[in-house]
């Protein structure tokens, strides 16, 4: 056998060498040209940190950590002016290499750091994806992994997947939708309710019952043809019990242990009032969300880097556009935090909206990137975006409000509008009337058809960016009180056999096009509007249930009228020459109309009229 072919063999033992002792790397690959060029690289197979460590191609060893578990090495190179590339890890015993890996990386796209994010001028569609469209029933069950498909399980998998959504692409863009949030997609190993995915078990890996990782590299593509945006439900506060790394710990306090398990108290003012005691405080951040839900340190910096490197990873691979990232005022402040900032450090233009479900503006305006009111504290989380649940709680109750008092009616909702002067940036709140965990309103509502008309007017020309959940459109309701699964059934037409196919217009019922018809008109003709994007606003105070509100900008203004009252209501409108100005006409964006907007107005109960003024 002759020298080359010595080698060749030598090489070849080496890689099958290698396949026997790492069973995993993260990230398994990463991207030349980073704006933090440290790359923290994760090794773990048996008994692996006997090894010692070295790389080809004079790429510099920042450090390795070996954790109490001989099962991990932590490895952090410099990957500053190293191009688009492979390079080799060899990892020694006793001075012999026992084995090598191949590692890359891979060139960006173009642009990529200045990549644009969601904003107010977008319409954010939230699915749940086990519940929206079965696009390939072959991968409804994966032998892999514990829960099967079983469709007349309420709270079971149903076999809705990344092929779903991609094949109702042109549905969503008929709505007017142009950016989808998906509840979480990575694998969930959970036995039993995994369909929300909340509970992960590998956050590398695209759950094979959704699809595969280049699936959804897939569906960011087509949603990139048509100028639609994908943002990733992102969880930093904890993974699932089935996680391959929570069943082999790197480390004692990768989680938070009491020791084991501990129910947080879920007082969230604990993270900011200053009297709260340090045990209460503690509870809150470090106690687990549930017993099912390991909470992980976001202090402990492997912890940390682990986390910004997934998320970063993603963004790359995917191509995404945004995050939302769930129970965001649960984690450790200031990992959270740091967390939030490598992130838009790598992509300024890049938004994240955080899920902090409190009930005091103040309180969500804490959270909010360059918030006066954290500013007391010498805290800034760096969250670009809050979701508006002060909004979201009026809407709860206001439209069966129908005689105003002074704090009921349409009083709930200007007082939400009034306390915008908390907020560093009003044009980022998330505006909602529900979500996946939320009651339905067209349950709340009993599918009054005038009511969400009302909602949907509401956040469609108010300041924020407005999200609606799959289903609404079509007038889809559930009673939270009979448990989650009833808020999140399955979109009909979504499978191969339903009667009722609410995808197509043909397959609608009168009812369901009612909604939807309203619905697509209504957003559809919110896209192509600047002057509610990022117009100022005006409001004024309502009078007989009546509420008044104007969007301006240099260009245009648009005079929105709700009548939450139970009657025909007619009022004069010399009250609102401050904005009406020299205007005589406001033409509906809904009916076609023209109105006199210098006489009295005429407007019929629980109905809006969307002016735009001439």
């Amino acid at each position: 056998m002759n020298f080359i072919k010595k080698l060749n063999l030598l090489a070849l033992l080496l890689s099958v060498s290698a396949f026997a002792q790492i069973d995993k790397i993260e990230p398994p690959f990463w991207y030349a040209g980073m704006h933090n060029p440290e790359l923290q690289i994760m090794f773990y197979g048996k008994n692996i940190a006997q090894y010692e460590t070295s790389v080809s191609n004079n790429v510099v060893i920042k450090n390795v950590v070996k954790t109490e578990n001989p099962n991990y090495i932590f490895v952090t190179i410099d990957t500053k002016n190293i191009p688009a590339s492979d390079f080799v890890f060899s990892f020694k015993n006793k001075n012999k290499v026992a084995f090598t890996k191949k590692y890359s990386l891979k060139a960006r796209r173009k642009n990529s750091a200045e990549r644009k994010s969601f904003d107010s001028s977008d319409l954010m569609y939230l699915i749940m994806p086990d519940r929206f469209a079965n696009g390939n029933p072959n991968n409804d069950t994966d032998k892999s992994l514990n829960e099967k498909a079983d469709r007349s399980l309420p709270g079971g998998r149903h076999g809705g997947d990344i092929e779903g959504i991609i094949k109702h692409l042109d549905y969503l863009e008929e709505l007017g939708v142009t950016a989808i949030w998906s509840t979480p997609l990575c694998e969930d190993n959970d036995k039993v309710h995994s369909y929300h995915t909340y509970g992960q078990s590998d956050v590398y890996k695209i759950d094979p019952r959704y699809g595969t990782n280049e699936e959804y590299v897939r569906l960011s593509a087509e949603l990139k043809k048509r100028n639609m945006k994908l943002i990733k439900d992102y969880v930093t506060n904890h993974w699932g019990a089935e996680h391959w790394m929570y069943k082999d710990l790197p480390t004692y306090d990768w989680i938070h242990q009491f020791p084991g398990f501990s129910q947080s108290n879920y007082r969230m003012t604990t993270q900011f009032d200053t009297n709260a005691s340090a045990i209460d405080t503690k509870n809150c951040m470090d106690g687990w969300f549930v017993p099912s839900m390991p909470d992980l340190n976001q202090s402990n910096p492997l912890v940390l880097n682990y986390l910004i490197q997934n998320a970063i990873w993603w963004i790359e691979y995917a191509d995404l556009d945004g995050f939302r990232v769930d129970t965001y005022s649960y984690n450790d402040k200031i990992g959270i935090a740091k967390w939030t900032k490598a992130i838009t450090d790598e992509y300024p233009y890049f938004n994240i909206v955080g899920e902090v479900w409190m009930h005091d503006q103040a309180q969500m305006s804490y959270w909010q990137k360059d918030s006066p009111i954290s500013a007391i504290q010498s805290y800034n989380s760096y969250l670009p975006s809050v979701m508006d649940f002060t909004l979201h709680d009026a809407f709860g109750n206001v439209f069966n409000e129908d005689k105003a008092t002074w704090n009921d009616g349409m009083i709930k909702v200007y007082d939400n509008f009034a306390n915008d002067f908390l907020y560093p940036n009003v044009n980022n709140l998330l505006t909602f009337v529900e979500n996946h965990d939320t009651g339905r309103f067209n349950h709340i509502y009993k599918n009054d058809f005038k009511k969400y008309q009302m909602a949907m007017a509401i956040i469609a020309t108010v300041r924020g960016i407005p999200q609606i959940y799959y289903g609404s459109e079509i007038g889809m309701a559930g009673d939270k009180a009979k448990g989650d699964a009833d808020i999140r059934q399955d979109f009909p037409g979504g499978w191969a056999g339903d009667k009722n196919n609410a995808f197509t217009k043909t397959g609608r019922t009168e009812e369901q096009a009612k909604f939807f018809d309203f619905s697509s008109k209504l957003f559809q003709w919110r896209k192509g509007k600047s002057v509610i994007h990022s117009g100022k606003m005006t409001h004024y105070i309502p009078e007989d249930n009546v509420y008044v509100y104007f969007r301006y900008d240099d260009n245009e203004t648009v005079m929105v009228i709700i009548n939450n009252a139970a009657q025909t209501k007619t009022f004069k409108t010399g009250r609102f020459q401050e904005n009406i100005k020299n205007f005589t006409t406001g033409k509906d964006v809904l009916t076609g109309k023209s109105v006199n907007v210098k006489e009295d107005i005429t407007i019929d109960s629980k109905s809006v009229l969307i002016l735009e003024l001439k």
